[in-house]
């Protein structure tokens, strides 16, 4: 909020292990409502405008942001810096860093690498299995009842040739034979490949 977010997301607090249980989600949404309600930092449309600190913060962000610009330019721009893999080297060592940081306890995380606590036990929302198994038994289904050959028909001009991409209106084509959206992925596939590390297989 002091930063001029324009929408704010509260995560619940079981997100790391399952979907939300209604517990949690519910101490989420009274976050963000005492935030609005509250903390009176709705009635201010940039609170720390001014601010000294927060303005050298900006100007540091937007100088190392300039240099990553520049530095990627120089190698013949994001394509040619992807294929020398220096945007996935960059983001492993700042993580690299990072890791180190708060093993050393350089860096301090509260309740991870210092001032832990004994942990208690936690509800985790449990989605019935047989969720999974009614929507299989749905999609054979549709497989069964379906054309196969209208599928196959509407599928083969889905994927984009010669590198041009077809309109969305050929996907919704697909879509209307009730092809799956894992069918259509295989149709681009065939065409782009799989892109894995710094190229395209």
């Amino acid at each position: 909020m002091l930063g001029g977010t324009q929408s704010l997301h509260t995560n619940s607090l079981d997100e790391a292990w399952a979907l939300p249980t209604e517990f949690a989600a519910t101490i989420a949404l009274r976050t963000q409502q005492i935030i609005a309600h509250e903390t009176g930092v709705t009635n201010t449309v940039d609170p720390l405008g001014g601010s000294y600190f927060v303005e050298m913060l900006t100007n540091e962000i937007e100088r190392g942001a300039w240099e990553y610009i520049e530095r990627i330019d120089a190698m013949g721009g994001m394509v040619a810096a992807i294929e020398r893999s220096y945007p996935q080297r960059e983001i492993a060592e700042a993580s690299y860093r990072y890791q180190v940081a708060v093993d050393k306890k350089e860096k301090i995380i509260v309740g991870v690498n210092d001032f832990a606590s004994e942990e208690k036990s936690l509800d985790v929302l449990q989605i019935d299995e047989t969720v999974a198994r009614r929507q299989a038994e749905r999609l054979s289904k549709l497989r069964a009842d379906r054309s196969q050959a209208e599928v196959a028909r509407r599928l083969s001009p889905c994927a984009p040739r010669q590198g041009k991409r077809q309109p969305h209106a050929v996907h919704l084509r697909c879509r209307e034979s009730y092809a799956t959206l894992g069918e259509i992925c295989d149709a681009l596939r065939d065409v782009f490949g799989t892109y894995e590390g710094s190229r395209y297989h």
